[in-house]
């Protein structure tokens, strides 16, 4: 679990938090998305966790990995380990 603190009171990050109540963050969209918005966002927590939204739900549920868990997973994608997910 990432923690964020800032003006003496503790903000979590937690798996499942509304993605519209990271309003301090920027959500970067891949250069890959379409138009009718079928893509994944992510955003650099402070503290160095990272968040991931769906575009189509920007409000909706965020998921919050360490930068090592969305290493790995980086990693396995430009290795083609999920290709059969999406062939």
């Amino acid at each position: 679990m990432l923690e964020r603190r800032g003006a003496g009171v503790g903000v979590e990050f937690v798996n499942g938090m509304r993605a519209g109540a990271l309003t301090a963050v920027t959500w970067v969209k891949s250069s890959h998305s379409n138009a009718t918005g079928n893509c994944v966002e992510m955003a650099a927590l402070p503290g160095g966790g990272i968040a991931v939204r769906n575009s189509r739900d920007p409000h909706g549920p965020a998921l919050v990995y360490t930068r090592e868990e969305i290493a790995a997973f980086v990693a396995g994608a430009r290795d083609g380990d999920f290709d059969a997910m999406v062939g």
